[in-house]
């Protein structure tokens, strides 16, 4: 089972990939934006994780954002749609 866990619009926006209960890839926005806390969505930390992990968006069963997610639905939403 793979999960992709996303933490976005707030302080140090961040992905990471679960395979079976094990951590195969995390990152921060801010590593490839340059941007210290970077708040924006987690775009480029996620295709790092999916990349790492030799593994598309279609083979992830789960996703889970951390904080709210009823405000940024449509991002989530935006993610997740093929």
């Amino acid at each position: 089972m793979r999960i992709l866990g996303i933490s976005a619009f707030y302080h140090n926006s961040a992905a990471a990939l679960v395979e079976d209960g094990r951590i195969v890839a995390a990152a921060q926005e801010g590593r490839f934006t340059r941007r210290k806390h970077d708040a924006s969505f987690t775009a480029n930390a996620v295709q790092y994780c999916l990349a790492a992990a030799g593994t598309t968006l279609g083979a992830v069963d789960y996703a889970a954002f951390y904080d709210q997610p009823f405000p940024n639905s449509s991002a989530c939403s935006k993610l997740m749609s093929p």
